[in-house]
């Protein structure tokens, strides 16, 4: 029988409401990751805790991507490695999928459900209402934050 290398599991979770302005960030960076990776399991969520909870239980590596609102200027892109320390809940904590990324992140944590390697992308929003599109800021975000993921995923 032949050795087969164990294939390890790397989720990318991508964030947003696709109908409230920049929250949708999340979701287009996974339409512009798609178009980057092949491979990768790239998934669109609203950010609910629980699904959050589950699209990361059995990864080896996830990469999550969301909106944040923080006081930084619109489209303000900050990278955190949430494997080795927690999320800031600045920014995180108040959401439009009402329980923040920062407390499903804590609560994957403590469950032991947290992969090794977790990196969280938040991009700074400027609006969020309903039937918006992205703020031009946010849109060049979007493709940067595709690129700069893309290579954090494949090592690069």
């Amino acid at each position: 029988m032949a050795d087969r290398a164990l294939k390890r599991r790397c989720v990318v979770l991508c964030i947003g409401n696709p109908q409230r302005g920049d929250d949708a960030a999340g979701r287009a960076v996974a339409r512009a990751l798609r178009a980057l990776l092949d491979g990768v399991e790239i998934v669109e969520e609203e950010g609910e805790a629980t699904r959050v909870l589950a699209r990361l239980a059995g990864a080896d590596a996830a990469f999550i991507v969301d909106a944040c609102v923080s006081g930084q200027a619109p489209g303000e892109i900050r990278r955190f490695d949430i494997g080795a320390g927690p999320l800031p809940h600045t920014g995180f904590s108040a959401s439009t999928h009402g329980f923040g990324l920062a407390e499903a992140v804590e609560l994957a944590r403590a469950l032991g459900a947290l992969p090794p390697r977790c990196v969280v992308y938040a991009i700074e929003g400027a609006s969020f209402d309903i039937g918006a599109p992205l703020s031009p800021a946010v849109a060049t975000a979007v493709e940067i934050v595709a690129a700069r993921m893309r290579a954090d995923i494949l090592g690069d």
